[in-house]
């Protein structure tokens, strides 16, 4: 018996999210049913985290048990024969027994991706937010500043989470403008449901002047949600990155 990690990248735009459920097309459930297909084996597939319906990844991290003696190479290409399109196995590793996904994780990152004014487009609307509005880089990159560290982010959190301790370091946060299109990247220990699509949505208003780095600071501070900005549409969001302490061997 082996402790495999799964490193996967998918397309959002058709599944409703990464979670298995009932009825619903989810990455967890297509990788679930091709990692039976391939070992015989039920199993369950366990995600560094969940991403919303319309989220996509490009390192997605997930861990699996499995008793069959196939090879990490082996497992890789099998998947991927049988995955659809929008899902691809990238990188299988074998970890060590105490390996797991979601609870080792130490670090991970997202990328969201806008692209401010001119025609709005109709190939790209499931891989990047279209924003209308004019903004000044100078002006969100002063109100990210604010946000780099360890604070209280309940007023970066949509309502419906079941979490108590909103708590959370955010250790770069970064803002790359070319042409038309801005690539926001933030690298956490964890995030807040909603949080990071509230946070580009801070951002991006504070960006056109709807919002102040007053807002920001209050936001914080007072940990009141009206304080902050909108919760992006999740098209634009993209888990980049997971980081572990220890790497599978």
């Amino acid at each position: 018996m082996r402790n495999f990690k799964l490193t996967i990248e998918y397309n959002g735009a058709n599944f409703s999210g990464w979670q298995k459920q009932d009825g619903k097309r989810t990455v967890q459930g297509q990788i679930e049913e091709a990692l039976k297909t391939v070992t015989g084996e039920d199993v369950t597939l366990n995600g560094s985290g969940r991403t919303d319906k319309g989220v996509h990844a490009l390192g997605q991290v997930a861990s699996v048990i499995l008793e069959s003696p196939i090879t990490v190479e082996g497992l890789k290409r099998a998947l991927n024969n049988i995955l659809p399109e929008d899902v691809f196995v990238k990188k299988v590793e074998v970890a060590d027994d105490n390996f797991h996904a979601r609870f080792s994780a130490k670090r991970k990152t997202y990328q969201y991706v806008v692209q401010v004014g001119g025609d709005r487009s109709a190939v790209k609307n499931t891989t990047l937010t279209y924003f209308p509005y004019a903004v000044d880089l100078k002006k969100m990159e002063d109100a990210a500043a604010l946000l780099i560290g360890k604070h209280n982010f309940k007023g970066f959190c949509s309502s419906g989470t079941t979490v108590k301790d909103f708590e959370r370091e955010i250790f770069a946060l970064s803002i790359k403008k070319r042409g038309r299109i801005f690539t926001f990247e933030v690298t956490g220990n964890g995030f807040l449901y909603n949080m990071v699509r509230i946070i580009v949505g801070t951002l991006l208003d504070v960006g056109r002047e709807k919002l102040s780095l007053q807002d920001v600071k209050d936001a914080l501070e007072l940990g009141k949600r009206e304080c902050a900005g909108q919760t992006m549409a999740a098209c634009g969001l993209y888990l980049k990155k997971v980081e572990y302490l220890s790497e599978p061997n």
